[in-house]
């Protein structure tokens, strides 16, 4: 049975039971981590506005730079087929001895095609070095197959602002090898960055 304290007698002065302060409830924006984590992100370059670019330069300003919208591009693949610079996710600088010819490489998944967005957003808000020549975006297949409707349509939006050129799903390319057939598409894209397919190689 429980024990119950008595009561002060009237007029007393007993002491207030001394009672421990809850501790504040962290919120989530408060939180260190949170906001560490928060100031990391916030001084993040945008996309093309690497703060330390490694140098990309091939044998001169004239060669193809490839540009990566995103990792898993095919950017390398198109490089070892047609040679020129891979310049990285990032928009080369002309002034740096870097290509100032370039083709924006992209996926045609869900997350290439906006990667491939946010880039082509950042050059025609000026967000890109001066002098670059964008010859075209070059959108590999991500799987075999025909695309989804929704795709098709964002890349529609794409050929409205951008010359878009499609290369088709290349099994060879995913075992490093090259295709024992040229596709058309390859010779197409031969003629538009002016090189020969599987030529002189690759600078990286």
């Amino acid at each position: 049975m429980a024990t119950v304290a008595p009561a002060p007698a009237a007029g007393s002065t007993a002491a207030a039971p001394h009672v421990a302060p809850r501790p504040k409830a962290v919120s989530p924006k408060s939180a260190p981590g949170r906001r560490a984590a928060s100031v990391s992100a916030s001084s993040q370059a945008a996309w093309g506005q690497s703060k330390r670019p490694g140098p990309a330069r091939g044998k001169s300003r004239d060669e193809v730079g490839w540009v990566k919208a995103h990792g898993g591009s095919g950017a390398t693949s198109l490089v070892e087929a047609f040679g020129g610079v891979e310049v990285g996710a990032r928009w080369p600088d002309p002034a740096r001895g870097e290509p100032r010819r370039v083709v924006l490489v992209g996926r045609t998944s869900a997350r290439g095609l906006r990667s491939v967005s946010q880039a082509l957003g950042a050059f025609k808000d000026g967000n890109a070095p001066q002098g670059l020549e964008l010859l075209g975006v070059v959108l590999v297949a991500d799987a075999p197959g025909r695309l989804p409707l929704g795709l098709l349509r964002r890349i529609r939006v794409l050929r409205s602002v951008a010359r878009v050129h499609r290369v088709p799903w290349i099994p060879a390319w995913r075992t490093g090898g090259r295709p024992k057939s040229t596709p058309g598409q390859l010779v197409t894209l031969a003629k538009l960055v002016g090189s020969e397919l599987y030529g002189e190689g690759a600078v990286s």
